[in-house]
């Protein structure tokens, strides 16, 4: 998996290509009936099938660029490990240790390392946000009902 340091944010010249490329494949796109379709790499003219899905993806990651965001690619099924998703998380590996030991989040030992799917980090981090936009709907309804927002 990529260090996330070594994650760059796209120069200007990066994100004006992108953006000019999003636009024309964004709306080539929207033109293909194949699944497969081919692409051609002038440079070289040579031909390529890339599956739809994968060009709809292309196009996203040019979209994102575009807007001056770096970006990485993580397949689901990446295991990481325990400081990898700590990081992630965003908390300390002391506590991801906690919350994979307390049945939190699933997790394959494999001799003394812990190793957690990237899905199940992704799965739990939105559980998480979810869960803390809840509360704090709860609380925005309960300051409303006892009128804190009434000026």
């Amino acid at each position: 998996m990529e260090n996330l340091e070594l994650i760059k944010k796209p120069s200007k010249e990066e994100q004006i290509t992108a953006m000019q490329s999003y636009k024309a494949l964004a709306a080539t796109i929207e033109d293909l009936s194949s699944k497969n379709p081919e692409i051609e790499i002038e440079e070289t003219s040579e031909k390529i099938k890339i599956p739809l899905r994968a060009l709809k993806l292309l196009a996203k990651i040019l979209d994102i660029t575009s807007q001056g965001k770096p970006i990485s690619i993580i397949p689901v099924a990446t295991e990481m490990t325990t400081q990898a998703a700590a990081d992630f998380l965003s908390c300390s590996r002391p506590h991801l240790v906690k919350l994979l030991e307390e049945g939190k989040i699933p997790f394959t030992k494999i001799g003394r390392h812990r190793r957690i799917k990237f899905d199940d980090m992704a799965k739990y981090k939105n559980n998480i946000k979810q869960n803390q936009k809840n509360h704090l709907l709860e609380m925005m309804k309960s300051d409303e009902e006892l009128g804190l927002y009434d000026s």
